[in-house]
């Protein structure tokens, strides 16, 4: 008889699970909305600002606005063109979306793949509407002349979001692993 009991629970079991799944998706889903949208709107800025101009100086030579057309990836790689880009971008970004959603109650996880996340749509929607992506972000941040370089590449806020958010990701691998471990036991044995 209690197995009748528990049966008839059940369906609001799962609304308080699903209100709960839905509570913890809410920063995530912030975060990847707020980076779309300021990279979106930059961008736009940049569109309208930069075009037919040379390097607006914001910071001296520190810091610049340039107006740059991208078909490669991230820090000028050009392994293929825009669509090669675009196509692995639509392959990975479901797998992100899946672990954003499968580490929804874990922030330290989930809020760094929201940005991740956030900052591939940002370049999905440029190389859909343009066929490249816009960057305008000119910074000089230290002697790289051994890459060959005389300033860093290029970049937007979609970039930025991905490479610090893979940054954070990197420094809790290394240096926050056990901590970690010892948590995604405490999950996995219904402690937490």
């Amino acid at each position: 008889m209690p197995e009748c009991v528990s049966n008839a629970n059940q369906p609001k079991r799962e609304r308080k699970l699903a209100a709960k799944d839905l509570k913890s998706l809410f920063w995530p889903i912030v975060l990847f909305l707020l980076v779309v949208a300021i990279d979106q709107a930059t961008k736009f800025w940049a569109v309208s600002n930069l075009a037919n101009r040379g390097s607006v100086h914001i910071l001296g030579d520190f810091l610049m606005f340039t107006l740059v057309y991208n078909v490669g990836g991230a820090m000028g790689t050009r392994f293929g063109s825009s669509t090669y880009y675009l196509v692995i971008a639509l392959i990975l970004l479901p797998f992100i979306i899946y672990y954003i959603y499968r580490y929804r109650n874990r922030p330290i996880l989930s809020w760094p793949l929201a940005l991740i996340a956030g900052g591939a749509i940002g370049n999905i929607i440029d190389r859909l509407r343009l066929g490249r992506v816009v960057d305008f972000i000119d910074v000089d941040f230290f002697n790289i002349g051994f890459l060959g370089l005389t300033r860093w590449w290029t970049f937007n806020i979609a970039d930025a979001a991905i490479t610090c958010a893979i940054i954070y990701l990197l420094i809790v691998a290394i240096f926050f692993r056990r901590h970690f471990d010892s948590e995604e036991e405490a999950v996995r044995a219904g402690r937490t």
